[in-house]
């Protein structure tokens, strides 16, 4: 059969992150070709292998092995690339590795692409997106992280698990750095078109916010100290903000990029908020209602993340 591409999406890094973003693609359908690439070629190619010997069971994608030159005619390019972070590491010290590599993959790419839209997601996501931004020169609303689309998974589970409700009907946002300054909107959140608050009032429960906002704020180190790493919901996040992008639904998703002068203070600074995601990557950055508190809380995170952007930067 000869290979048709239709539509293509290249996945940098063939570890269990990118390789289960690659399966996670294939199940949902978001493109008929995909492409990992890896400097363990064996690697790319066992994991491309493996998903590709599936498809029947799906529809024909095409998933295979290949170089950046892939990258020229991508509609997408995901980055997974890097260390992943090790029980008891800091993020300082997993940075200081994987925004070396993400520069050079960065180059790589640009070698053969004019104007990619590049979605990050090697740890730390904010710090490597700010980074892969300033090397390739794009406009910031080309080079998203997957920045607290996780994490405002895990809230929103962890919600509906105390509540006892469909985790569909909670609408809210865990906003600002991918790690430990990461802020709980709790003021912004609904059930089911309810306030949080009033929602729980009326179903007789009482919510521990703080319990679940550390759990929120701990749950991909719980993940990686039971079982070693975390794949699978980074994996269906990114498939997520894939389909908005793919399908140009113009969804509203926490995402990352680099916030430009029209933020004041968080210019500069790649930092995740409510997005409005399409086909060209982030369309527009909206500004969420918040308490004073919240406000306070998510300076304090731009503070983080631009300290720690300026510690990496000449890596």
């Amino acid at each position: 059969m000869a290979e048709s591409h239709k539509s293509k999406i290249v996945v940098v890094g063939a570890g269990n992150v990118g390789e289960a973003i690659a399966y996670t693609l294939m199940v949902r359908k978001l493109a008929n070709d995909i492409v990992l690439v890896d400097l363990n070629e064996d690697r790319a190619q066992g994991a491309a292998l493996d998903i590709a010997q599936g498809t029947s069971f799906f529809k024909q994608v095409w998933v295979r092995k290949g170089g950046y030159e892939e990258c020229a005619d991508a509609e997408l390019i995901i980055v997974t690339a890097g260390i992943a972070r090790k029980p008891g590491q800091t993020r300082l010290d997993l940075a200081k590795t994987n925004v070396s590599i993400v520069r050079s993959i960065a180059k790589s790419i640009m070698e053969y692409a004019k104007n990619p839209l590049i979605l990050m997601v090697s740890n730390p996501a904010d710090i490597t997106t700010a980074a892969v931004l300033e090397e390739t020169g794009l406009p910031s609303h080309r080079v998203i992280g997957s920045g607290t689309s996780l994490d405002t998974a895990r809230f929103r589970y962890f919600l509906s698990q105390a509540l006892n409700v469909n985790i569909e009907d909670i609408q809210g946002y865990i906003l600002g750095e991918h790690g430990d300054s990461q802020v709980a909107m709790w003021s912004a959140i609904t059930v089911g078109g309810m306030p949080l608050d009033e929602y729980a009032k009326q179903v007789g429960v009482e919510l521990d916010k703080e319990a679940i906002a550390k759990r929120t704020k701990e749950g991909g180190a719980e993940v990686i100290r039971l079982k070693g790493a975390t794949f699978y919901g980074i994996a269906m996040a990114v498939s997520n903000i894939v389909e908005k992008m793919m399908k140009d639904e113009n969804a509203v998703l926490p995402v990352a990029h680099v916030l430009g002068e029209e933020f004041g203070d968080w210019a500069g600074v790649a930092i995740s908020l409510p997005c409005v995601v399409g086909w060209d990557g982030i369309e527009k950055t909206l500004s969420l209602p918040m308490t004073e508190e919240e406000k306070a809380a998510l300076d304090n995170s731009v503070k983080v993340l631009r300290d720690f952007q300026n510690s990496v930067k000449d890596m």
